[in-house]
């Protein structure tokens, strides 16, 4: 099968010690597999792009490539993989097809994540165009494949910060100058790839789609059947605290002359869980950066990130206000200074309701559910109609090298993405 050939050639790329991935946008990692992705999208015969954003872009076109098989399209795999890896997709940078169905995901990855968290839904986008064209299926309108950039966020710290740029959902001159943990900013970063930081920002031809349609591995273990349609992405947001003190000697100074902002981030961490469990939210915080981050240093200052999620608006909000005055009145009783900044918020996405039930029925009503987990699908949908399918997660780990599907389940979920497309690209 296509898939699994494909699945082979990708897994080793970006793979760390532990098992996991780390998959950062704008690194060696990240280039290996947009090469990877250029090289699998050309060998198919389809027109690859890349927008002003750092998103690609693969299309099967109506006039070009309707009658295109597979095997007559392949080129020499030497010249495909040099193109590639030189980032040559030649033609203008230009996103979108007016009308055009689109699907895909992402290839980058959290620290240490999973194998199929954004990858599944970019191989299976690929695997199901060969097997549209097995069945002799012919697209009535553009149907393309979309790679986004910096969707976990991982590396610049704004989550779908291609699919955001895109649709004009972040300022450019803010997403210009976010910072990586080497102070290296995402305009630097995507300079030294050959994009042009200036000219990012929103792209009216991608917001002209008919529909974009995301495959996705299922992220926890609500889904029982190998396939599944979503109903709603929960709000959630990314909160940055810094608690700032004063760096001391951790031998010499007197307890009770410390101003330590470790403790008020410890009692921080603590009330974040307690709210969550009050407000029937989930709440994270899983980064912290700490100066000057020596065993035998008080820190000066700890900069620490909260995640929190919930079914609904009222529920982030009550949480995050409960961990900022637990931050507050433990930084106050620590003599330690503490602020407060968003760094993303999504409202709740609730996917197209007559897009959803026309892929029910294509797909013979699958079961239908809501998830906690952020998706370029959920930043599209504000301004086309979009909807995801899930793939069975037995495991329910995600964002862990641990992330499993079983491949008669991705199988699954290859044909029910190429019925899917097959109803919206080809009837």
């Amino acid at each position: 099968m296509a898939f699994e050939e494909m699945w082979e050639t990708l897994r080793p790329i970006g793979r760390a010690g532990s098992g996991g991935y780390r998959r950062f946008s704008w690194t060696a990692a990240d280039r290996e597999c947009r090469a990877w992705f250029v090289e699998e999208a050309r060998s198919r015969g389809l027109a690859v792009e890349r927008d002003r954003n750092g998103n690609l872009f693969a299309w099967w076109d109506v006039e070009k490539n309707a009658d295109a098989s597979v095997g007559g399209l392949l080129a020499s795999a030497a010249s495909l993989a040099a193109d590639a890896m030189a980032g040559d997709v030649h033609g203008e940078p230009v996103t979108g097809r007016r009308d055009a169905v689109l699907t895909g995901s992402h290839l980058d990855s959290v620290p240490d994540g999973g194998a199929y968290d954004g990858p599944l839904g970019v191989v299976s986008a690929l695997a199901a165009i060969d097997l549209l064209r097995e069945r002799g299926a012919k697209p009535r309108r553009p149907l393309g494949v979309a790679v986004f950039a910096e969707e976990e966020g991982a590396r610049f710290g704004v989550a779908c910060l291609g699919s955001r740029l895109a649709t004009g959902a972040i300022d450019p001159a803010r997403a210009r100058d976010l910072r990586d943990a080497d102070g290296v900013t995402w305009g630097e970063a995507m300079a030294a790839e050959g994009y042009d930081p200036e000219a990012i920002g929103p792209d009216t031809q991608l917001l002209s789609l008919a529909c974009f349609i995301e495959l996705h591995v299922e992220q926890g273990r609500a889904l029982t059947a190998p396939v599944g349609l979503a109903s709603a992405i929960w709000p959630h947001g990314r909160w940055r605290f810094d608690f700032t003190g004063a760096g001391d000697h951790a031998g010499t100074t007197r307890l009770a002359d410390r101003r330590d902002p470790m403790l008020p981030f410890a009692r921080t961490v603590l009330a974040a869980r307690e709210a969550a469990m009050r407000h029937d939210a989930v709440a994270t915080m899983g980064k912290v950066r700490v100066t000057p981050n020596g065993v035998n240093a008080i820190p000066s200052s700890v900069a620490a990130w909260l995640d929190a999620r919930a079914p609904s608006e009222e529920a982030v909000r009550a949480t995050v206000a409960d961990v900022r005055a637990a931050a507050e009145d433990a930084a106050g009783r620590d003599r330690v200074e503490v602020s407060l900044s968003e760094e993303s918020y999504t409202e709740v996405v609730d996917f197209h309701a007559e897009l959803r039930d026309r892929l029910a029925k294509a797909l013979g009503d699958p079961p239908v559910l809501p998830t906690g987990a952020g998706h370029d699908a959920g930043i599209l949908s504000a301004h086309v109609p979009a909807a995801m399918l899930f793939v069975r997660n037995p495991t329910g780990v995600s964002h862990a090298p641990a992330e499993h599907a079983e491949p008669a389940d991705c199988l699954a979920g290859v044909e029910a993405l190429a019925d899917v497309l097959d109803e919206l690209a080809c009837r």
